[in-house]
């Protein structure tokens, strides 16, 4: 009974957290502010994750389970590789315009001042999403004989180029700027010059 409560608690701490990071554009965050917003003292605040790195870390797994369980999803159906990429960098892109302050996580906006811990992590979940962009070129190249104008790591890492700049324009906009806005144009342009015809 008192885990559950105790599990209830850190969501409800980790929403309250991205909550202030939509609302409080550029500004850190202090863990006084957060337990105001909670409703808790500071001290309790601590009882569930002992620094506030630990509560960043929490929303970035939740980027990441959210993410990539999805993408394993996508990269296992039969639809063919630029249907897959396009699928990809939208699930990114939409879970961004819904959540917007993991968007200042992922620009590191929001984590100016904190542990370069979180600022790797962040790295490591955009190289992880190149890589799974690059192995679905490769894979479609012997399954489909798809062609990309460049190789496949230089055709993932201009696609995330991309992506982070979509990101990076949503937060500079503070969230007027809709990350999918133009969007299906602007795949379709990008496809026409990534992919070789068959």
């Amino acid at each position: 009974m008192s885990e559950n409560t105790k599990v209830s608690r850190s969501e409800q701490i980790l929403q309250a957290l991205a909550r202030m990071l939509e609302s409080n554009h550029g500004q850190r965050i202090t863990t006084a502010a957060l337990a105001k917003e909670v409703g808790v003292s500071e001290a309790a605040l601590y009882r569930h994750f002992p620094s506030k790195a630990r509560m960043f870390e929490g929303l970035i797994g939740f980027i990441e389970e959210t993410i990539f369980s999805r993408a394993n999803i996508i990269t296992s159906s039969e639809s063919p590789a630029i249907r897959q990429c396009e699928q990809i960098l939208t699930l990114v892109l939409a879970f961004i315009e819904r959540n917007p302050g993991m968007a200042r996580i992922l620009t590191g906006d929001a984590l100016a001042g904190e542990t370069d811990r979180l600022r790797h992590r962040v790295n490591q979940f955009f190289e992880r999403l190149e890589t799974q962009l690059k192995q679905v070129m490769r894979e479609a190249e012997f399954k489909e004989g798809l062609r990309t104008e460049a190789t496949a790591g230089v055709t993932a890492n201009l696609m995330i180029a991309v992506l982070e700049g979509r990101i990076r324009q949503f937060v500079r906009s503070e969230f007027q700027r809709k990350p999918t806005e133009h969007w299906s144009d602007q795949w379709q342009r990008l496809a026409v010059g990534l992919f070789r015809p068959g």
